[in-house]
């Protein structure tokens, strides 16, 4: 078996055409019907127009509680000249829903009239006339038999299932739903729920795959993972196609020394288009196999997120003979600049949040590994591939990943990271439902710029002003003295080196740091711990090119705990609480203040009181944020700066 490389690198609006046309050439058709119980359909959709088979309501009813009357014998009732009607013979009484007398056309409301008796037996009293059938729910008011209920090609609703069933049908004929096959390849993978080895990698990518095929009205079967083995995939890949309508393989699609989707696909048949100017997901397969499309998608989780929206969605609902719902689109202005390669059409994950008048899209991770990045992710940013990238504050349209009514309820938070926010967050979330906290940590200098240009609600800051040893306040009136703020203490928290349990280098402090055999891990300009590190590197007169990984840099405290858990580095500055939580040891540096900036105008909006309040209030946002650890609360809530 010959391994194939990239065969073209078409554009995107190219590749999609092409993969529609060779759809078309294969009478790719639709799915055949099949009968279900209406009670069943939900979601699914229908083979053929459905009509009614019997009329609803199928008798004359009463709308009302009242007595069933004949219309011509209330003609000249008044107030000034009542007129009485005998029971049973000229009134009888009906609750609602009951089937009117023979001979009866019109219903009272039982408020309307007066009971009385008189010699001859009970009568009622009516002030007014009535009119033909009224308070009277005729035959076929709702349906008429023979009523077209749902055209073919048409989604069932719950409404529908109502109508269905009024309409006197028990059984429907809908399309099946398109069998997808979902293939994971290699030889690294083990399922959810096996012992971790290292060299091993936990199955998760077709869970993915496989709810968007539910979303989309398919039916996904998932495979066990094939390893990289090209006979065992070609062997999988042939009865997947004899069994399913759909296959998808996912992973193996590069030009890897273990990447057998492409010539596998072409030995069982042909292969349509193999590379797509996309990144994520250059390494895309379109390609038949026995008739049956089989797409051949990238293994990194964004990568294959991205490409099955593309390539596959689309298909899915038109093997259903319907058309995919248009994704809810909003233009929103960029919070930072961003750069893309030319040549390749980027799509950039963004978080969105409304602040003022602005719809603020701030980037989240781009790497195509990033899975977290897509849960994060509000929306998505197509950069065309002859751009360069945008500039902060451009105009963009944002592909919606989430509803707009929750975007329009998200506190929009830039600015220093702490663990603290995520226990905010959850809380936030379960208190007040309607509103969430969303995080982009750019620095504390990013927050206080963030806050300036009108594109957070709130930011994080813990920046130490050398000259008069406060935190925060000299910055803020040196970037926003003519804005009213308002400065909200979070924690005090400690700063130190994480470094691995037992503390192998014995790293004792800065000094260490000029070690050949030391590899420290930074985190990014502008932040509050970049300047911390940077003032302590300075009164030590350590030049940062002395420091063997100074120029690498993360974004979190998590991060570069993580990094040296790792042994990607051997240590880096961070908080205790980060070191506690993935059990390192901690060398303590400097207590410092964390606060959240909120410009006063915000301040009243509902999910910034709410913030607010869980922070002054909530004991259990306090023992939840002392059990972290290095932690001190004292000041949790007070105001330490007003302008």
């Amino acid at each position: 078996m010959k391994k194939g490389i990239y065969q073209e690198n078409t554009p995107l609006d190219k590749a999609l055409q092409v993969w529609q046309e060779a759809l078309e050439r294969s009478n790719i058709t639709l799915m055949p019907a099949e009968t279900i119980k209406v009670s069943e359909a939900l979601g699914r959709v229908t083979a053929e127009p459905v009509f009614a088979r019997v009329s609803s309501p199928f008798y004359h009813s009463s709308a009302m509680d009242g007595y069933a009357v004949k219309f011509p014998e209330t003609f000249g009732a008044s107030e000034s000249s009542p007129k009485t009607l005998k029971i049973p013979h000229q009134a009888r009484p009906v609750d609602t829903g009951d089937p009117i007398p023979d001979g009866f056309n019109a219903v009272i409301m039982i408020e309307d009239v007066n009971l009385v008796k008189c010699g001859d037996g009970d009568h009622i009293e009516i002030l007014a006339p009535v009119t033909p059938w009224q308070h009277v729910r005729v035959i076929g008011e709702d349906i008429v038999s023979s009523e077209m209920i749902i055209p073919e090609n048409h989604r069932v609703r719950p409404v529908d299932i109502g109508a269905l069933l009024s309409g006197g049908h028990t059984e429907i004929g809908v399309r099946r739903s398109p069998r997808v096959a979902i293939i994971p390849t290699g030889t690294e993978l083990i399922e959810p729920g096996e012992p971790l080895r290292k060299g091993t990698i936990i199955e998760f990518n077709s869970g993915i795959l496989a709810s968007l095929v539910a979303e989309w009205g398919g039916r996904p079967v998932r495979f066990s993972p094939v390893p990289d083995d090209p006979e065992l995939l070609q062997e999988t890949l042939k009865k997947a196609c004899e069994l399913y309508d759909v296959v998808v393989i996912n992973a193996g699609s590069s030009a890897g020394s273990e990447d057998y989707t492409a010539a596998v696909i072409n030995d069982l048949g042909e292969i349509i288009l193999h590379g797509v100017d996309i990144k994520p997901g250059k390494p895309v397969i379109l390609g038949l196999v026995m008739g049956k499309p089989v797409l051949g998608i990238p293994g990194y989780p964004v990568s294959a997120f991205i490409t099955f929206h593309l390539f596959g969605k689309r298909l899915v609902h038109t093997l259903q003979g319907v058309e995919p719902p248009e994704t809810e689109k909003m233009s929103a202005r960029l919070s930072r600049q961003v750069a893309s390669s030319l040549g390749q059409e980027e799509f950039l994950r963004v978080k969105l949040g409304r602040v003022g008048e602005n719809l603020v899209a701030t980037p989240v991770s781009r790497g195509a590994g990033i899975l977290m990045s897509l849960v994060r992710a509000d929306g998505l940013v197509r950069i065309p591939a002859m751009s360069e990238g945008y500039g902060a504050g451009t105009e963009v349209q944002v592909e919606m990943l989430r509803a707009k009514e929750e975007i329009e309820n998200t506190v929009v938070c830039i600015g220093s990271h702490d663990n603290a926010l995520d226990l905010l967050a959850n809380l936030l979330k379960r208190l007040h439902p309607r509103f969430s906290l969303s995080s982009a940590h750019v620095g504390s200098m990013g927050g206080l710029v963030a806050i300036r240009k009108g594109e957070a609600h709130i930011a994080g800051t813990h920046l130490l002003d050398e000259a008069t040893g406060e935190y925060n306040v000299p910055y803020i009136k040196k970037m926003l003295g003519d804005k009213k703020m308002l400065l909200v203490n979070l924690v005090y928290r400690e700063q130190g080196f994480m470094v691995l349990k037992g503390n192998p280098k014995n790293i004792r402090g800065f000094g260490d740091l000029l070690r050949r055999d030391v590899c420290f891990i930074n985190r990014q300009g502008g932040s509050g711990t970049r300047l911390l590190t940077d003032k302590h590197l300075r009164e030590l007169n350590i030049s940062p090119q002395q420091v063997n990984g100074y120029e690498r840099e993360e974004y979190t405290h998590m991060g570069v705990a993580s990094a040296v858990l790792s042994g990607v580095a051997d240590t880096g500055m961070g908080i205790l609480a980060a070191a506690q939580a993935l059990d390192l040891e901690f060398i303590p540096v400097a207590k410092e203040r964390y606060d959240l900036l909120v410009p006063t105008a915000f301040a009243e909006l509902p999910h910034i009181t709410a913030l607010l309040g869980i922070i002054r209030s909530s004991t259990e946002f306090r023992n939840l944020v002392t059990a972290l650890g290095g932690y001190d609360i004292t000041d949790m809530g007070k105001t330490i700066y007003a302008s």
